[in-house]
């Protein structure tokens, strides 16, 4: 059975990055009124989507009535920008993510769901602990897609300064668009404060884009076997080679690591690592890697990264979202 949401009367509408259950709930301070008709930008906008692609503006104006100012949104995006804030540092995802329960509930995941994740393995070429490890991350595994309402979310930042306003004004068009296709209700929709949804967090462009039915009964970005199905796809286009690495632990001397550059962009060759003291402590089969750097409170890991590594990355540019996803796959071995 698939977990969708109850569509609106007469089919009225639906739905960076990042984490959902690193992210708390914005109870503190929950979304107000505002008056989103009064901007001009808002009138704007329920033109271009009147015109360009026929909506009605009695309905474009009354769910715009219906957006509320999410404050605590706003505010992830307002200020001076810090790498990896939406993501999180390591002792945070160790915290939440790498974990004993995590590893627990990732080995539950695999035996109860161990069909489809054969099955989508063996068709896209890639490691299915590497699928669990992915929507570990994103949604404990399912469980947790985002309690941010996500028309709230989009409207705010679609129509308040910040940083990556542009961005979420197509966020916002899409999810009016993805709400039609799909016939949901737009007002009920949840997801992160950045307008994912489902357990491989998709925004609205993503969802509709990657629209994938993986069980043969209606795409839906909340259903697990199609989720499952998403990742593994999505893997096999970004270049996963089955069964190769994708990182290994390395030595180093000293508690802090300073000498080189860091980040999964880096690219050194292995002699060079070796002269700088950075020994892989198991086989590493590849001539250069990528050097990444885990900040623990009194001491940094280092691990060098193979092309896999990257693929991890390319669906949340972060070490330390990649290193999750190693770590709850490596659990599983």
């Amino acid at each position: 059975m698939k977990t969708k949401l109850l569509p609106a009367p007469y089919s009225l509408l639906l739905l960076i990055i990042l984490t959902p259950f690193l992210l708390l709930a914005n109870d503190d301070r929950p979304p107000i009124k505002y008056d989103y008709l009064s901007k001009p930008n808002v009138q704007q906008f329920i033109s271009m989507m009147h015109q360009k692609y026929g909506f009605e503006t009695t309905y474009l104006k009354k769910v715009l009535q219906h957006a509320k100012l999410d404050r605590d949104t706003l505010a992830r995006y307002t200020g001076k920008f810090k790498k990896n804030s939406t993501v999180g540092s390591w002792e945070r995802f160790k915290l939440h993510v790498v974990n004993e329960e995590t590893f627990k509930e990732a080995r539950a995941f695999k035996r109860k769901h161990r069909k489809t994740l054969q099955k989508a393995a063996q068709r896209y070429k890639v490691d299915e602990d590497y699928i669990v490890g992915f929507i570990g991350v994103e949604s404990r595994f399912g469980t947790y897609t985002g309690d941010y309402n996500v028309l709230d979310a989009l409207a705010t930042l679609a129509f308040h300064p910040n940083r990556m306003q542009r961005f979420f004004k197509n966020e916002l068009k899409h999810l009016f668009l993805f709400a039609r296709e799909k016939h949901y209700n737009i007002t009920k929709i949840e997801g992160s404060f950045a307008g994912a949804m489902g357990c491989v967090q998709q925004v609205p462009s993503i969802a509709r884009k990657f629209n994938y039915d993986f069980d043969g009964d209606g795409a839906s970005v909340w259903d697990i076997e199609d989720c499952i199905g998403s990742i593994a796809k999505f893997m096999h286009k970004k270049g996963w080679k089955k069964g190769k690495t994708v990182a290994v632990s390395a030595t180093y001397n000293g508690k802090r690591f300073k000498g080189l550059r860091v980040g999964f962009k880096t690219r050194y060759r292995l002699s060079l690592l070796r002269k700088h003291g950075i020994k892989p402590k198991t086989l590493y089969p590849y001539n250069t890697a990528s050097l990444i750097r885990l900040r623990n409170r009194a001491h940094d890991e280092l691990w060098l990264g193979a092309p896999n590594f990257r693929v991890l990355t390319a669906y949340n540019a972060s070490s330390n979202y990649g290193m999750a996803i190693h770590l709850i796959a490596h659990s599983l071995k």
